[in-house]
């Protein structure tokens, strides 16, 4: 209050962290838009990882979006940092799946589900639960789903989460089947990467016709490419096959083409309904790619013959209406499969973030 009555007599107010929060409830209740904006402000300054939940919680509860902005940004740039930190665990469960559903934190899933598990155990002995595994089951409720089970390595999954007893005898074995085979059963579960994806996903294809009958004999499909800025790979869109629904075995992978280093890879599989369409292929965490290095895109398929593409084009610029064009120029890859150039073969879409 004291606060309050100097910066109406005086338009100045001294603010400290053990006062702000008291000043801000007290300028929402009296409709004192220019002390609300000091403590808004004083609060942005003092901004770090360490207290950005504890922060995220105050802008929720006072309903400061611009303030829960600026603390969600700093959650996804540091997101190991304030996930460790005492504020994490005091959050509500709304916060928790306000953060969740984001596709932007910078983070491994499996570390991601030690601090759920962590937030959890801390909810149970606010309701006065006894800590245990259907507790803990139950005071996630939703946030559980928003856990992405897929985006994990089988050996993360298998140390963590299928031991935690958090997940049913059935949702652990479904997910070491997505992990192990294919076909791979339905699971209620996001595979979309996270680490700061900004922006809306787009996505290229070079091909401008589709033709019957590629086939795979354990050698891999590859087209090199650069781009003239810097873009996140998500993912690929690949043919499926010409005899009817099909499921394939996969391993994608990236590979800077002059360090002979491969960026990133998953072994996969995807489902197609024989139709020549593209389907989708993920990586488990997005592959930055910098402007002017000459990268490989690198596809080993197990399966029936495929459609393919062909009269392939050397320069495809994607236009978005937000944001810069992005060019890819392709060139023929040695050791292709089918020993073919630019102008026919597989991995037709490039799916990325810029």
């Amino acid at each position: 209050m004291y606060e309050r009555l100097m910066f109406l007599y005086s338009d100045e107010v001294q603010i400290g962290p053990e006062t702000v929060m008291t000043t801000l409830y007290t300028a929402k209740k009296y409709a004192v838009p220019a002390l609300e904006a000091h403590c808004v402000d004083f609060l942005t300054k003092h901004l770090r990882a360490d207290n950005a939940f504890m922060l995220l919680t105050q802008a929720r509860l006072f309903d400061e979006p611009q303030l829960a902005s600026l603390c969600l940004d700093t959650i996804d740039k540091s997101t190991m940092d304030a996930i460790s930190a005492e504020g994490f665990t005091d959050i509500d469960i709304d916060t928790l799946c306000a953060v969740l559903e984001r596709d932007t934190l910078s983070i491994r899933e499996s570390r991601l589900f030690g601090a759920v598990v962590r937030w959890a155990e801390a909810e149970c002995q606010r309701q006065q639960l006894p800590v245990t595994f259907g507790n803990k089951q139950k005071v996630l409720g939703r946030a559980l789903s928003l856990i992405r089970f897929p985006l994990m390595t089988i050996e993360e999954f298998a140390a963590g989460p299928a031991q935690s007893g958090i997940l049913s005898d059935r949702e652990v074995v479904n997910l070491f089947l997505h992990f192990t085979v294919n076909p791979k059963p339905k699971v209620d579960y996001i595979d979309r990467p996270r680490c700061c994806l900004r922006g809306k996903e787009c996505s290229i294809n070079r091909f401008q016709q589709v033709e019957s009958r590629w086939g795979y004999s354990g050698t891999s499909d590859r087209i090199r490419f650069t781009v003239n800025r810097r873009i996140s790979i998500v993912g690929f869109g690949l043919y499926g096959s010409i005899h009817g629904p099909t499921d394939y075995q996969v391993n994608i992978q990236i590979i800077d083409y002059e360090k002979n280093q491969t960026l990133g890879q998953n072994d996969t599989g995807f489902s197609c309904d024989g139709t020549a369409s593209t389907f989708r292929v993920m990586f488990k965490e997005p592959i930055e790619i910098l402007p002017t290095v000459c990268y490989t895109a690198c596809a080993t398929l197990k399966g029936p013959d495929s459609h393919y593409g062909t009269k392939g084009l050397k320069k495809v610029i994607h236009e978005s209406p937000t944001a810069s064009k992005t060019c890819f120029v392709f060139y023929s890859s040695p050791g292709n499969n089918n020993g073919t150039s630019i102008e026919d073969g597989q991995i037709p879409e490039i799916i990325f973030y810029t």
